[in-house]
């Protein structure tokens, strides 16, 4: 009998079925993944199995116990957990009263200090973790936060922990650490239900996978009996040859030089050439300067030395302003915080960029407006009501679109992309690299960031390695592998 057993779960809202007869089942000691494109349903099953959501139809089993219709604080004392993308503690309290919050009990006062961090600490040792009891919650990395709140559900004595993008802002070493743990976990015959679009994860980490698509179960399979191409399909429902749409792009001449870029304390003597229709790939671990390096050529930051030229003629970069007059866009990593505004409407953010050519005096010109916006919504493929409905309510790969549109409008001739299909499903990362190649065919000369190496190796046509804010190596396509772009990043 599998430790967890969901069965027919249906759920709708507002009439609208969102789950239709979904089974699921989970055994102890087993990572299993839980896959499917954003609206897939993965995280609505979810929220019902920690009894934030009921159910219309269907049943949920624990080691053979109907919880189905248990509410959440029921199943935390049943053993189910979730560690969320958005950390949910208290910052001005320490780790041990994080983890024991709700806890108290007659025989402490209020948490007795001595009791609950020497308690935290022996949790710590036992799954090798290195960290003080007393740290407050808001002085932790996100990493180290994800990390105590796994502490917290091992010791809540969690059967069953839910892990949705738990990797999403880790670097390679915290990554390496978590899995460590959840393999440790494993051993201890925890069941792990793992949610994420990264599939280089997945191989590496799950036992099994489930997929769903549009609210309906599609299949579970062994990670061996899947690869890539397999997955992809069950997935999206169609077949697709390769992720990375081939380059039928024109490299041209040299468009833009970064000439012994120098910005002290952040990266020194940066230099490469980009050529037009090119795709050049920005590599190496967090922290080795590559947003930073991408910034001081969008003007969002400055720099102590060096040059950035475009078509011979030297940069005096004091804003992005100035950036964009010269035609160079920048697409930021954090799109809901630099990239639109969540509120504002489609139409709106698609011309944030370039009122002034659709203004008049301080007014736009609303017929030109939208006319051109229909266009860039038309050319992009981007799925939306229509112009009035606000970004925010948009998925990730749709609010990408609209970033890139807005950028678009501005006729660049250099486009900088930095983790441009971070958090979105394997769908729209698909429509985003049609996209650039697109781009690129029409001449348009790209600098794309990405800590997928995958992704930098089948969109690059050269890529450049950063190490530690040093350039350690320009690699052209057939010098490029992921053992050599590692190579150059860890040197």
């Amino acid at each position: 009998m599998p430790l967890l057993q969901i069965s027919q779960i249906s759920k709708s809202f507002s009439g609208i079925k969102v789950l239709e007869n979904i089974s699921f089942d989970l055994k102890s000691g087993e990572v299993h993944a839980l896959m499917g494109e954003n609206g897939a349903g993965k995280s609505t099953l979810m929220k019902i199995l920690m009894g934030l959501l009921k159910a219309d139809t269907g049943s949920i089993h624990l080691e053979g116990e109907d919880i189905t219709k248990m509410d959440v604080q029921e199943t935390l004392k049943k053993g189910i957990a979730m560690i969320h993308q958005e950390i949910l503690m208290v910052p001005e309290l320490s780790i041990a009263q994080n983890i024991f919050l709700g806890k108290e009990t007659s025989t402490f006062s209020f948490l007795k200090e001595k009791h609950i961090n020497q308690q935290t600490q022996e949790l710590f040792d036992n799954i090798g973790l290195t960290l003080n009891p007393k740290t407050k919650m808001k002085d932790l990395s996100i990493a180290q936060m994800q990390m105590v709140e796994i502490v917290k559900a091992i010791s809540n004595e969690a059967k069953i922990i839910i892990m949705d993008e738990p990797t999403s802002a880790l670097s390679d070493k915290e990554v390496a650490k978590l899995f460590k743990i959840i393999k440790d976990l494993k051993s201890r015959n925890v069941a792990i239900v793992y949610i994420s679009h990264k599939m280089d994860e997945i191989f590496q980490i799950a036992d099994r996978i489930t997929v769903l698509r549009d609210g309906n179960y599609i299949g579970t399979k062994t990670v061996k009996e899947l690869n890539n191409k397999t997955l992809i399909t069950m997935m999206v429902g169609r077949e697709i040859d390769s992720i990375y749409p081939e380059s039928h792009a024109e490299i041209g001449e040299t468009i833009l030089e970064v000439k012994d870029l120098t910005s002290r304390g952040k990266f020194e003597n940066i230099n490469f050439e980009l050529k037009e229709g090119e795709v050049l790939g920005l590599a190496g671990l967090v922290g080795a300067g590559r947003t930073e390096v991408a910034r001081v050529i969008a003007g969002l930051d400055k720099f102590n030395s060096g040059k950035i030229i475009l078509e011979g003629a030297e940069l005096k970069l004091k804003s992005p302003k100035d950036a964009i007059a010269n035609k160079i866009g920048y697409v930021s990593e954090d799109r809901k915080a630099l990239g639109f505004i969540p509120d504002l409407s489609v139409n709106e953010n698609l011309t944030l960029a370039s009122l002034p050519i659709y203004a008049n005096g301080a007014f736009p010109v609303k017929n030109r407006e939208e006319s051109v916006g229909n266009h860039m919504v038309k050319d992009l493929k981007i799925k939306t009501n229509g112009l009035t409905q606000s970004v925010g309510s948009l998925s990730g790969g749709n609010q990408q679109k609209v970033v890139i549109g807005k950028v678009l409008l501005t006729s660049p001739k250099v486009i900088i992309l930095d983790e441009p299909t971070r958090g979105i499903d394997i769908g729209a990362k698909f429509e985003i690299y049609k996209l650039i190649r697109t781009l690129s065919q029409n001449g348009i000369a790209i600098i794309m960031i990405s800590s997928e190496l995958p992704e930098v190796l089948g969109m690059s046509d050269r890529i450049v390695v950063l190490s530690e804010g040093k350039q350690t190596a320009i690699l052209s396509g057939k010098e490029a592998t992921q053992e050599n772009i590692m190579h150059y990043a860890i040197h």
